[in-house]
This record gives structure tokens, sequence and C-alpha cells, in this order.
């Protein structure tokens, strides 16, 4: 019998998923990103010899989900605070 091993890649992106979510925000996430497309890529080319798609699939949301709220966060700041001051500077 045939043992799989897990890809490394897969565990790294899984790694850095979290950390981007608690100790490095927007570095781990990118991290995951980037290792966890490297990941299944290297997956799908192995012939069934490495598993682990499930930690770089998980890897990947955490990553992106994690870059989407600092871009949805990012906007809030320009659009609503730039409001704000640029109503204030209107009313005065």
């Amino acid at each position: 019998m045939n043992e799989r091993k897990t890809s490394n890649l897969a565990i790294i992106s899984l790694v850095a998923g979290l950390l981007g979510w608690t100790l490095l925000p927007f570095l781990g996430s990118i991290g995951a990103i980037i290792t966890g497309h490297m990941a299944r890529g290297e997956i799908r080319r192995s012939n069934g010899e490495l598993d682990g798609d499930g930690f770089a699939l998980v890897g990947l949301i955490l990553g992106w989900l994690s870059v989407a709220l600092w871009v949805l966060g990012i906007l809030f700041i320009f659009l609503f605070l730039g409001g704000l001051a640029w109503f204030a500077s209107v009313a005065s």
C-alpha cells in the first residue's frame, strides 16, 4: 500500500492563512494565497502522490477573505471619512 504524503506548501498555506488573521495580518494573507495556489498546482501534478488539497483550499479562503476585508476597510476609511471631511469643508 502506497501512503500519500501531505504537500508542505499546503501546510504552509494553512498556517499562513491563520497567521493572516492573527499575528501577521497582511503578509500572512498574501503568503497563504501564493502558497495555496502553488500547493494546489503541485498536488494536481503529483498524480495522486500528494495530499493536502483541503489544507491549501482553507489557506486560500482565509487569505482571500482577509485581503477582502482589508480592501473594504481601506475603502471605508477613504470614502466615509473622506466624505465627512468634504462635508465639513462645505458646511463651514
